[in-house]
C-alpha cells in the first residue's frame, strides 16, 4: 500500500482503488472539505503526474474522460485549489509522491488499464441530498427533483415565477460555469419543453452567480444531478435533445450603452452590500478601461 499524507489531504493506493482524504487545513477549500473522501477506482484513471516546484509541488490524477460526473458536470473548469484530484507536496515530501505516483502507474500497467473514454460513470458523484446556497438562489437535489428558491438579491422577473421544482425525467443537461472577471456565472438546468432564451439573471432554470466563495457549492449540486442523468456517449443523438443553447441575445444599443448598464448594476451590487468596496472599485475599473 502506498500513502502520503500531507496538510493538503491524504491519497492512500491499496492497488485497486485510490482513497482521497481532504486534510483539516485551513487553506483546503470548501468544495473539496464537502464533497469529503473520494473512492477513485483504478479503471477511472487514464494517469497520474507529479510535478516539483521550488516550494511544494503537486500530485494529479487524470481520470478517463466521462468517468467522473464532477468533471464532466464543471468541464475541467475548477480552479486548482478546488479540484479534489490534485494534492499539493510540501518540498520534504518529494520522494514519497514520486513513489506514490510509480506505484499508480505500474498498477495501470500491470491490469492493463486503458486510458481511453468511457461510456458510463465510474464515480458515483457527490452524495444525496445535497444543497447549496449562492448567488440569486439555492438549488438542491434528493434524488428525484431539483428544487430552485430566490433570495432577495433575485432579479424581479425571476422571483415572480416563485420557487421552482423540476423532476429529473424533464431536465435534459445541466451546466454549471464559474465566474469570471466581468463575466458572472451560473447553474443552469436544461428541460424538456423550455429552450434556452434567456440569460441566467432571468432564466427560472438557472442560478446566477457572481464568483463569490460559496459559488463552487454549486458544482456539487451540478455533479449530482449529473451523475444521474444518461451518460453522454449512451445519449441518442435525437434532434433537439438535449436543446441547443442559443446565443444570448446581446445588449441593446451600442457597446457604450451596455458599459453603462453593467456600471448602474455594479453599483446596485454595491449599495446593497453584495460587492464590498475593494471589489467594486476593481470591477468598476475595469468597465471603465474598456469605455
Amino acid at each position: 500500500m502506498a500513502e502520503i499524507i500531507q496538510k493538503d489531504g491524504t491519497w492512500a493506493f491499496d492497488g485497486d482503488a485510490l482513497r482521497l482524504t481532504p486534510g483539516r487545513d485551513k487553506n483546503v477549500s470548501l468544495l473539496r472539505r464537502e464533497l469529503g473522501e473520494l473512492v477513485v477506482p483504478l479503471g477511472a484513471l487514464a494517469g497520474v503526474s507529479f510535478e516539483q516546484g521550488r516550494k511544494s509541488g503537486r500530485l494529479r490524477l487524470r481520470l478517463r474522460d466521462g468517468a467522473d460526473p464532477l468533471t464532466q458536470a464543471t468541464g475541467g473548469r475548477l480552479a486548482e485549489p478546488n479540484d479534489p484530484y490534485q494534492l499539493t507536496v510540501e518540498s520534504d515530501r518529494y520522494g514519497v509522491a514520486e513513489y506514490f505516483a510509480d506505484e499508480v502507474r505500474n498498477a495501470l500497467l500491470l491490469d492493463g488499464v486503458s486510458p481511453d473514454p468511457v461510456t458510463e460513470y465510474l464515480l458515483p458523484g457527490p452524495s444525496l441530498p445535497v444543497s447549496a446556497s449562492a448567488g440569486d438562489g439555492t438549488a438542491g437535489f434528493d434524488g428525484e427533483r431539483v428544487r430552485l428558491e430566490w433570495n432577495w438579491k433575485t432579479e424581479d422577473a425571476k422571483a415572480a415565477t416563485g420557487p421552482r421544482t423540476i423532476r429529473l425525467a424533464d431536465v435534459l443537461g445541466v451546466q454549471w460555469q464559474p465566474a469570471a472577471g466581468l463575466e458572472n456565472g451560473h447553474l443552469r438546468f436544461l428541460v424538456r419543453g423550455a429552450p434556452v432564451t434567456a440569460p441566467p439573471k432571468y432564466d427560472p432554470n438557472a442560478v446566477e452567480l457572481w464568483g463569490f466563495k460559496k459559488d463552487q457549492l454549486m458544482a456539487l449540486v451540478a455533479a449530482a444531478v449529473q451523475a444521474r442523468l444518461p451518460h453522454p456517449a449512451a445519449q441518442p443523438d435525437v434532434p433537439g435533445e438535449p436543446p441547443q443553447l442559443t446565443k444570448e441575445p446581446e445588449p441593446a444599443g451600442s457597446d457604450h450603452d451596455a458599459l453603462l448598464r453593467r456600471l448602474r448594476e455594479l453599483g446596485g451590487l454595491h449599495r446593497d452590500g453584495i460587492l464590498t468596496d475593494e471589489e467594486f472599485t476593481l470591477a468598476k475599473q475595469a468597465v471603465l478601461k474598456r469605455m
